[in-house]
């Protein structure tokens, strides 16, 4: 959800158009050509294709790259995610607050996703890889510089890499890289990945957000600590769980990107002081809106709710070598007293889909439907029966739950209390703050609240999701 500087005039029934639904139809097409996600000719296809006439889209594309960015202000983001333990590692980012600082600000990896899904260049130019994909070359940008003024080289890319392996590492991207056996530099501009086993995907894996490049300290190590990086703007203050300032860098080597002159990242924890300071005008733009509120927002002037469709989840990890989910029995009765439609209703509104525990997404192109896997129901005795199976007649558990684990989290625990209760499951719903989530309950508690944001192939889906000991925000 965002507040735009230059707003445009709100669309009305002028343009021909009789259904709302169509208007609001028209709204997005046009915010999807002023973000750079659409040509003029698809946006003008679109446009008619909704009933617009010629005149009145042409129109309307004027007004839209009339409020193309423009260089210059400051950018006052409201989000949650942040915590008063969180360092400038990337190898350590746990929620949105500092994947954002550090890999949507301050830095840059070899590669990146673009909006259309496509794989492209950032910090490597190109790539290519042997025939049975088990060495991959990168070819490093040349010309860009840190933030210091240290100039971009492979040993920055090899020990950025390096800092996630080995034993000692804590890295969360250390799961994904595990399949590689050296990372060596040829040349000042050249990068050499040898793997284990060949791997098609590889070049999407560097993509990651943990995957930041920072400067070499030349002994192997790699300086996190200062924040410095690559990316559009420079790190000036960073106060955990507070606030963070970054500016415009100067030098920075992607063109038409960086248009603010600061940037202030504040977090908000509360939903509703969050929202309370987008209309109030304290911040310009918010994440996660209670999407019990969107309704009521969006009849606010001046306020564009932006939804999109990718991979995000909805999880509810129970720790395996930990009782009484160590055993698989307890584990799928658990599955069978959730009911999964009411909280597609009461827990996010109607605004996703029910995803029958698996974490390929509705972005992902290999998404089983479910006549291939069907859909896990809430079914109690099908619950009972597995209790029994676990040599027991009923269950008390406990739930832990904070909305920063997922937007309603601690509703839908009492949701599934509730639907528990007749398979003779009692769950003791816990809230914990939002503070410190990530690292006291998380991973940490037996059964808990958190989501998943999914990830652009499948294989890296799975490899990491599912893969025991690595771990997945």
């Amino acid at each position: 959800m965002f507040r735009k500087f230059n707003l445009l005039k709100p669309i009305d029934l002028s343009l021909g158009i009789a259904d709302r639904e169509q208007v609001e139809k028209v709204k997005m097409l046009q915010n999807s050509f002023e973000q750079g996600e659409m040509s003029r000719r698809s946006f003008m296809m679109g446009a008619v294709a909704l009933g617009v006439s010629m005149t009145a889209a042409s129109g309307l594309l004027s007004r839209a790259e009339a409020a193309t960015p423009q260089k210059g202000g400051r950018l006052r983001i409201g989000l949650t995610g942040d915590s008063t333990s969180d360092i400038l590692d990337p190898g350590q980012i746990l929620d949105l607050y500092m994947l954002n600082v550090q890999f949507g600000q301050v830095r840059n990896g070899l590669t990146e996703v673009a909006a259309s899904g496509e794989l492209i260049p950032e910090l490597a130019e190109s790539w290519d890889a042997t025939a049975d994909a088990k060495t991959w070359t990168f070819q490093i940008r040349k010309g860009v510089e840190f933030h210091n003024g240290k100039s971009l080289t492979a040993a920055d890319v090899v020990d950025s890499i390096n800092h996630h392996l080995g034993e000692g590492s804590t890295s969360a991207a250390k799961g994904i890289l595990s399949g590689i056996e050296s990372v060596k530099a040829d040349g000042n501009h050249t990068v050499v990945i040898a793997l284990s086993g060949g791997d098609a995907d590889f070049p999407f894996l560097m993509s990651d957000y943990h995957l930041n490049i920072c400067p070499s300290n030349g002994d192997g190590t790699i300086d996190w600590q200062s924040g410095v990086g690559t990316g559009g703007y420079v790190l000036t203050e960073n106060d955990p769980g507070v606030r963070t300032f970054t500016v415009r860098n100067p030098n920075y080597w992607k063109e038409g990107m960086a248009h603010f002159d600061e940037i202030e990242t504040l977090q908000i924890a509360d939903p509703s002081a969050r929202s309370n300071a987008l209309r109030t005008d304290a911040i310009d733009c918010m994440n996660n809106v209670e999407v019990k509120t969107i309704d009521r927002m969006k009849k606010l002037p001046g306020i564009n709710i932006k939804a999109t469709t990718g991979n995000k989840q909805v999880t509810l990890p129970m720790r395996t070598d930990t009782a009484p989910f160590d055993n698989n029995h307890v584990r799928l009765a658990v599955k069978h007293i959730v009911d999964r439609q009411q909280w597609l209703e009461k827990v996010v509104y109607g605004y996703g889909e029910i995803g029958n525990d698996s974490p390929i997404g509705p972005a992902n192109i290999y998404r089983a439907t479910t006549d291939e896997i069907p859909q896990r129901e809430y079914d109690t005795d099908k619950a009972k029966y597995h209790l029994k199976q676990a040599g027991l007649d009923s269950l008390s558990i406990q739930f832990h739950a904070a909305d920063t684990g997922f937007g309603g989290a601690v509703d839908a625990g009492q949701l599934m209390r509730e639907s528990a209760k007749p398979a003779g499951i009692d769950i003791e719903v816990i809230r914990e703050p939002d503070d410190g989530y990530w690292s006291n309950v998380w991973m940490q508690k037996a059964f808990s609240a958190c989501y998943w944001s999914g990830r652009p192939t499948e294989n890296w889906m799975f490899s990491q999701g599912l893969c025991s000991g690595c771990q997945l925000e």
